[in-house]
């Protein structure tokens, strides 16, 4: 579910690195609201990023 339908970001993974050094694994998620937005002409509720939302690619109903 966290992943725009827009550009396809999604939840991306690394490794967090403590102060001593010892490592653990860790996941990025991407800030994904639930909107509604004009979709093939007609308002539909879509999960997109606020990257998508602030650059202007999603027109809200």
């Amino acid at each position: 579910m966290a992943k725009c339908e827009y550009c396809g970001k999604g939840v991306s993974f690394g490794i967090k690195v403590s102060h001593s050094h010892r490592r653990s694994n860790r996941t990025w998620k991407p800030n994904i609201k639930r909107v509604k937005a004009i979709v093939n002409g007609s308002p539909k509720r879509v999960y997109v990023c606020t990257r998508c939302l602030r650059s202007g690619k999603v027109e809200r109903a």
